[in-house]
């Protein structure tokens, strides 16, 4: 039986394990079989691990002094299949991204600088940048604060996310195929990637209004089976090659907003409807709205403004706003910035049994 440092923290709407690179394997395999085994993945309920048998609550956050000029930590993101023994470490997790800040300055890898403290961080995933604003007054973590997001209960301290250079993330193109708009058959697509590479197609064209719950579209096998056949499509198309057994790209339903808001939206992860929205999802939707011809600007036409500077996304728990800011000497690099919050909520050991290889 192994014991190995852990913190249990909620990050935006996901929650996982974060732990310090340094007490996990240096081997990348030998590391994954141990994540298996902590989450207890390949159970439906993750009955054997500290998993919470949904793919928002079997997420893991690994991080580690960062060599890198720009930044102070790295983070490297794994998601933990639930029913399938697999990890996947193509695609990041803003959500996640959100416990990494305040971890970085209470594990003392970064120290903390007046009431608010800023976080330098590097994605190992996408190789992409994020400046993360804790706060701590007092030189301690605050995690008690006045801030609610929708799909998490009650209130905490502001973590502000600031995505440097999320364009071409996993591509090196913000539209991969070349096109702000491509043409799948019939239905019209934008393949984006933004902070997360994705297929972005109007709810109407699959025969959804696109308010449904995640539970209705789960349940809609046809459904299911368009989408990820257009997503495989996508994966193609974007340069990722055969996408059958990775997480991206991610697909997602518009729909014109029906609650005040810029956009309804329903984000796929990729086989599951999110419960809200990844923070990933929403800088490549934000950017969406404003690039001239795809899905979303065609959709909605005169309600959007291409000097648009806030988003508001609505999703199955509320809504979540991304603020845009244009810079760069032609003003036509986009930086997006959102405001999530995060809480540490155990930390110890954790207990690992013999760790099993592997499937495949």
């Amino acid at each position: 039986m192994q014991r190995i440092p852990c913190v249990l923290m909620r990050g935006g709407t996901s929650k996982g394990p974060v732990f310090l690179a340094s007490d996990l394997p240096g081997s990348t395999q030998e590391r994954d079989e141990l994540l298996l085994a902590i989450m207890g993945s390949g159970h439906e309920l993750e009955i054997d691990g500290i998993g919470g048998g949904s793919p928002q609550t079997s997420k893991v956050a690994i991080v580690s002094p960062s060599a890198h000029p720009d930044a102070d930590v790295d983070y490297l993101f794994v998601q933990v299949m639930v029913s399938q023994r697999r990890v996947d470490t193509a695609p990041n997790c803003g959500n996640m991204l959100c416990a990494v800040g305040p971890f970085a300055v209470e594990q003392g890898l970064v120290p903390a600088s007046g009431a608010v403290t800023r976080v330098r961080i590097r994605n190992l995933n996408t190789n992409t940048f994020v400046d993360s604003e804790v706060q701590t007054p007092g030189g301690k973590v605050r995690y008690e604060g006045d801030t609610a997001i929708d799909g998490v209960p009650g209130t905490a301290a502001p973590i502000k996310l600031t995505f440097l250079d999320a364009a071409g993330s996993k591509t090196g193109k913000l539209f991969p195929t070349g096109q702000v708009l491509d043409w799948f058959d019939d239905i019209p697509v934008t393949c984006i990637d933004m902070a997360m590479p994705m297929l972005i197609v109007e709810a109407s064209r699959l025969s959804k209004r696109g308010d449904e719950s995640p539970a209705e579209l789960d349940a809609d096998q046809d459904f299911l089976s368009r989408l990820e056949a257009l997503r495989l499509r996508a994966g193609l198309a974007m340069g990722l090659g055969d996408v059958s057994d990775k997480v991206i790209p991610k697909p997602v339903l518009v729909s014109p907003p029906k609650a005040g808001g810029t956009l309804q939206v329903r984000y796929f992860m990729p086989s599951n409807c999110h419960r809200s929205l990844a923070i990933t999802g929403s800088i490549g939707l934000a950017t969406a709205c404003v690039s001239e011809g795809s899905v979303i600007s065609r959709m909605l036409g005169e309600r959007l403004s291409p000097a648009l500077e806030q988003v508001r996304l609505e999703h199955p728990s509320g809504s979540i706003e991304v603020a845009l800011a244009r810079t760069g000497a032609d003003g036509k690099t986009i930086r997006a910035a959102v405001i999530r919050t995060a809480r540490r909520l155990f930390s110890g050991e954790v207990y690992v049994p013999a760790v099993q290889r592997l499937a495949g």
